[in-house]
C-alpha cells in the first residue's frame, strides 16, 4: 500500500512541476511578447519602411566601407531604431538591425555572425541599446579578431574574458538623466571595458530616446527631445567611425 501511495505522491509532483514549468514559460513568453513598438515623434522622419529579410532590417549604404550590427533593447520592436538606420546609411554606413529570440538579445548574442560571415568585404562593428548593448559586449569578447569595435548606446559590458583587456576601439554613449543605465551603473562597470574606451554622456539624455519607442518604465524625463538625441547620437556615431584607429590593432 506504502508503495502506491509513493508512486501516486511522485506522479502528483511530476504532473504538479510540469504545469508550474509550462504556466511560468506561459507567462514569460507573453511578457516577452509585450514590446515597445516604434512611435511617430516630432521632426522624425522614416523615408522608408525597410522590410525584414531574413530576420534582419538591413539599411544599405551604396558606398560603405563600414556596417554596424545594432542589437535591440529588451522588447524594443527593431523598428525603434529605423530613424538611426536611415541616417547613418546616409554617412555611407550598412546598418543590420536582427530581430531576436523572445526579443531579448542576451537570448540571441550569435545573431551578428549570419551578417559578418555573409558579408567580409565590410569592417563590421557591433552595437546595441540596454540589454543589446549589453549582448553586443558579449559577442565582442568572444569574436575580437572579427569586429573592428564596439558602441553601446545606453548600455554597458558585464564581467568578460578578454574584452576589458584587450584594445578594441569601443564608444560608450550613454544619458545624463537615464534612468535604467544609470550615470552611476556606467561608471561602476566601466572596468568591463578597455581602458581607452572613449566614454561620452549627452547632457539630458534619457533611456528611451536611444530609441523611438515613447516612454519606458524606470526611466527619467529627458531635457531634451527625442529628435535632438537622436541627431546628437548619429553624430558622435559618424565621427567616431571616421576617427576610429581599427586598422591599426
Amino acid at each position: 500500500m506504502k508503495k502506491i501511495l509513493n508512486k501516486k505522491t511522485m506522479f502528483i509532483s511530476f504532473v504538479t512541476l510540469g504545469l508550474v514549468v509550462i504556466l511560468s514559460f506561459s507567462i514569460f513568453f507573453i511578457w516577452s511578447q509585450n514590446t515597445f513598438e516604434a512611435i511617430d515623434a516630432d521632426q522624425i522622419e522614416i523615408e522608408e519602411v525597410i522590410k525584414s529579410e531574413d530576420g534582419w532590417y538591413i539599411y544599405r549604404a551604396e558606398n560603405a566601407d563600414k556596417g554596424l550590427i545594432l542589437y535591440p533593447g529588451a522588447k524594443v520592436d527593431p523598428e525603434a531604431y529605423a530613424y538611426l538606420a536611415q541616417e547613418l546609411s546616409k554617412q555611407n554606413i550598412t546598418v543590420a538591425i536582427p530581430s531576436v529570440r523572445l526579443n531579448l538579445s542576451i537570448l540571441d548574442v550569435s545573431k551578428a555572425d549570419e551578417i559578418i560571415e555573409k558579408d567580409d568585404s565590410l569592417e563590421w562593428y557591433v552595437s546595441g541599446h540596454s540589454m543589446g548593448g549589453a549582448a553586443a559586449a558579449m559577442y565582442a569578447d568572444q569574436h575580437l579578431d572579427s569586429i573592428n569595435g564596439l558602441i553601446l548606446l545606453g548600455a554597458y559590458a558585464a564581467s568578460n574574458d578578454y574584452l576589458s583587456e584587450s584594445n578594441l576601439p569601443v564608444l560608450s554613449i550613454s544619458g545624463s538623466e537615464d534612468g535604467l543605465s544609470t550615470p552611476e551603473k556606467i561608471i561602476e562597470n566601466s572596468s568591463n571595458l578597455p581602458e581607452t574606451t572613449d566614454f561620452i554622456e549627452i547632457p539630458g539624455g534619457n533611456h528611451a530616446y536611444f530609441g523611438v519607442y515613447g516612454s519606458q518604465s524606470g526611466d527619467n524625463e529627458a531635457q531634451i527631445t527625442v529628435s535632438e538625441q537622436q541627431e546628437i547620437i548619429i553624430d558622435l556615431i559618424v565621427d567616431w567611425l571616421e576617427n576610429n584607429p581599427s586598422s591599426s590593432r
